[in-house]
């Protein structure tokens, strides 16, 4: 068999490439819901207007070398040559009118598509329905898994979303310790969960099917595995996701939140056909732990001169992964698929046992899309 000469190799594979990437499907550049559609197209557009001076620059590159090449004697020779008013015009007033067409462009669609602000439309030429009333869910990223709230309806799930089509979703979002970021890259972009504050984002999906959803942000050795399933389902699809949901035992109450913080890696779906009321808002006010303040309440007490009320709520003590004293010879804070096991308490040299707690993050919340 004859072997292409090395030369022709690098343009062989560069004409072959097209041909093997054109079974790949780009979810970002082909997403599934109209906000990632809509920041696809704004990737086109400043990439098309980029290339506007990119292309012309290149291709006047290549020309200008060949024509002044040292062996073209039919070139014209100026070396005294300094200035030419058209080519200045040209030269800083093309790449100034592609700024400008670009920053027009960009700051209009990045206010359009704010995380934080309601969606205007469903789709391209279809209106958001004036009586339609968003689907709220409550997400919480844990140590790793994620964690979803639908309060509407009553249930919640772990690693596994689902969504109604062509509906409007309103998530609020926050963390359970670490910063990390939510993303289902064919429904909308990029979104911070951070631990005591919460955060927004808006977005639909229009096209049935199921999709893939992760951190997008390394927040510790299971960062890998805090994948989850997305299903995008018709109104009847799902209701019946809901009422199977209803229909399962488990209750997601203060206690067993605590016992799902914990950090464990490959976590498979699971359903909780109820939810303790105020969950959310304790878990973003990080007092879910028994006699543990919340921050919103402590904050009014102590500039109100009144002691911070506590979470009085009773459970069973446990012990956190974070809890050991240095060098002390315990196992991995790893736990099984369950997330049922945590690392020993910290003690002192005597055998005391030593609790730390973590303080309350206050940074500004970072949003994105």
């Amino acid at each position: 068999m004859l072997k292409p000469p090395r030369a022709l190799a690098a343009p062989l594979a560069l004409l072959a490439l097209p041909l093997v990437l054109g079974g790949c499907d780009m979810v970002v550049m082909n997403p599934s819901g109209d906000v990632a559609r809509q920041q696809a197209d704004l990737i086109l557009w400043s990439t098309g207007l980029m290339l506007l001076i990119i292309v012309p620059v290149m291709v006047l590159t290549a020309v200008f070398a060949w024509r002044y090449r040292a062996s073209n004697e039919e070139a014209e020779y100026r070396p005294d040559w300094d200035h030419s008013t058209g080519l200045e015009l040209i030269i800083w007033s093309a790449p100034l009118l592609i700024i400008i067409a670009l920053g027009a462009l960009t700051w209009v669609a990045t206010h359009t598509l704010d995380p934080y602000r309601p969606i205007g439309r469903i789709a391209a030429g279809r209106a958001l329905p004036a009586e339609q009333k968003p689907l709220e869910i409550q997400v919480v990223s844990l140590d790793w898994k994620w964690l979803f709230i639908y309060p509407e309806q009553g249930v919640a799930s772990v690693n596994q979303l689902v969504l109604p089509l062509d509906r409007q979703v309103r998530f609020r979002l926050t963390s359970s310790s670490v910063m990390n970021t939510f993303y289902v890259p064919a429904m909308a972009g990029m979104i911070y969960t951070m631990a005591g504050m919460e955060t927004k984002l808006h977005a639909v999906m229009n096209k049935p099917g199921t999709f893939d959803g992760m951190s997008a942000n390394y927040s510790g050795a299971g960062f890998s595995k805090m994948r989850f399933r997305t299903q995008a389902v018709d109104e009847a699809d799902f209701g019946r996701w809901v009422a199977a949901a209803k229909a399962g035992q488990g209750r997601l109450d203060a206690a067993t939140y605590l016992k799902l913080e914990q950090p464990s890696e490959g976590v498979p779906p699971m359903l909780f056909s109820r939810v303790e009321q105020g969950l959310f808002g304790r878990i973003v006010n990080l007092c879910v732990a028994p006699g543990q303040p919340c921050m919103t309440e402590s904050m009014h007490g102590h500039h109100g001169g009144l002691p911070a009320p506590t979470n009085n709520v009773a459970r069973p003590r446990t012990e956190g992964v974070f809890q050991r004293a240095p060098g002390e010879d315990a196992p991995s804070p790893r736990t099984d698929s369950h997330g049922q096991g945590a690392g020993p308490a910290a003690r002192t040299g005597s055998g005391q046992r030593v609790d730390r707690e973590q303080p309350a993050q206050g940074d500004p919340a970072h949003k994105g899309h």
